[in-house]
């Protein structure tokens, strides 16, 4: 099968495409021959080498954890799905960027979802709701999401308002619009946001999530006045400091699943800013690594 690899950490000229054997499912598992691949920080992050301490990876390995295509091939134990079924869904760390990838969490892609933003809902989604559903219920609550315009920030200010909830985000002021466009009364981040966001919420702010480990975890928990009340996906040793939730990314089908039913009810569109042919996967990882990027970059297989 066709797939893009590297062979050795380093910056994307190390990204090759070529063929390699076929991938097969295990116990629980599927293979899906893929539409499309997201491309998240965490792949690039690897790629060059920056996590290796924390998360080593085989190489030559193949980027890509998150990905929508056609179920083709079904693990012992699965029940659930059929050969030629649509679905979007996580894999392992590595895996996604290639014509055939094998998934241990999925769930039915809506039809309303192009490839390209089944593609991106996967990772992000799951990232998002983990990081909202340790804060409680949502409806009818104030959060704030710091970082609402990236991949995960996005996601998790969608799922918010589909939830019920009001939501203040943060980003810089070219993403101003985009932020509306979700839902979302937007701010710029940095000093004096607990001034700025007490002008648009007099009554004050239930709750915050933080995409973005900018350094503002401290005053994310100053604005809501309780660490209880703030979760991270991002700030690792911050969380550690100031006792916020921490959440990690997990594959779990039963978010992909609540993800995929608010895509179906039309309130849950992932946002897609550039795709790029698997060819120019390079491209791809370059433009993610200049960040500000408005919801999520993928590869089209």
């Amino acid at each position: 099968m066709r797939t893009a690899r590297y062979h050795e950490y380093g910056g994307v000229e190390t990204l090759v495409i070529e063929e390699v054997a076929e991938p097969h499912p295990g116990p629980g598992e599927i293979r899906v021959r893929v539409a499309a691949a997201g491309v998240n920080p965490i792949d690039w992050k690897m790629r060059s080498g920056a996590l290796r301490a924390v998360l080593p990876v085989d190489l030559p390995a193949v980027p890509g954890r998150d990905a929508v295509g056609l179920v083709d091939e079904i693990g012992e134990g699965v029940e659930d799905v059929s050969p030629g079924d649509r679905v979007f869904g996580l894999g392992g760390i590595t895996g996604a960027s290639a014509e055939l990838a094998v998934l241990s969490a999925w769930a039915p892609a809506p039809g309303a979802w192009t490839d390209e933003e089944a593609a991106g809902a996967g990772l992000a989604a799951v990232t998002a709701l983990g990081g909202l559903r340790v804060l409680g219920p949502l409806r009818g609550r104030v959060l704030l999401v710091e970082g609402a315009a990236g991949g995960v920030g996005s996601a998790a200010v969608e799922l918010a308002v589909a939830q019920g909830a009001t939501v203040i985000g943060t980003a810089g002021e070219h993403n101003h619009a985009f932020l509306t466009s979700l839902g979302a009364v937007p701010t710029t981040y940095g000093t004096g946001l607990a001034e700025r966001v007490a002008a648009l919420a007099p009554d004050g702010v239930d709750l915050a999530l933080d995409t973005a480990a900018s350094g503002s975890l401290a005053d994310l928990v100053a604005i809501v006045g309780d660490p209880a009340r703030v979760s991270t996906v991002a700030d690792h040793s911050g969380a550690a400091r100031l006792g916020v939730h921490l959440v990690n990314a997990e594959n779990d089908s039963t978010l992909l699943a609540e993800a995929g039913e608010l895509g179906r009810q039309g309130r849950y569109t992932p946002r897609i800013e550039r795709a790029f042919p698997l060819e120019r996967i390079a491209e791809a990882h370059a433009y993610a690594e200049l960040g500000h990027v408005q919801g999520k970059i993928v590869v089209r297989v």
